[in-house]
């Protein structure tokens, strides 16, 4: 079973709505190096997502080559946002083994993903106060210009 197969849009959508770069379901089969330029990611970071687990089984064709789906992008588009939130790469492969699980996985998905959450709330507290700091000294210096330019007119 793939993270595919379980990944169903009732019930588990990815991070990102359809693109326009997309071909029709159906008649997607993109290669590793369209999908490294759809994703923003090299051949390499993408075989080594397959090869740690974090990418589901990708189909090949009769020569060997990698064909990914539109589903394989919408996977891809939620792996980056899991990275973009700081969440370790053994919590992304342990989430992608969850998904691949089936459904009575959902509370362990839930709680992996609601930890997660809250690490990002943190970080953006903490980012907000270093954002009030920046804020502060931006206003001392535009101040301590404006009465250096007045004392010297």
């Amino acid at each position: 079973m793939t993270v595919t197969e379980t990944t169903d849009t009732r019930t588990d959508t990815c991070a990102m709505p359809p693109q326009g770069d997309r071909r029709p379901d159906g008649k997607e089969k993109y290669t590793i190096s369209e999908v490294a330029a759809l994703a923003g990611l090299t051949a390499h970071t993408l075989r080594w997502y397959e090869r740690i687990g974090l990418m589901p089984h990708i189909d090949r064709s009769h020569t060997g080559q990698r064909r990914y789906t539109n589903r394989d992008l919408d996977w891809l588009a939620l792996v980056g946002k899991l990275r973009l939130t700081g969440m370790p790469v053994a919590d992304m492969v342990r989430y992608a083994e969850l998904v691949r699980a089936g459904d009575h996985t959902y509370a362990e998905r839930f709680e992996l993903l609601k930890a997660t959450r809250e690490d990002v709330l943190a970080r953006i507290a903490e980012l907000q106060g270093t954002l009030a700091v920046l804020d502060r000294k931006i206003s001392f210096y535009a101040d301590a210009g404006r009465a250096l330019a007045s004392e010297r007119a």
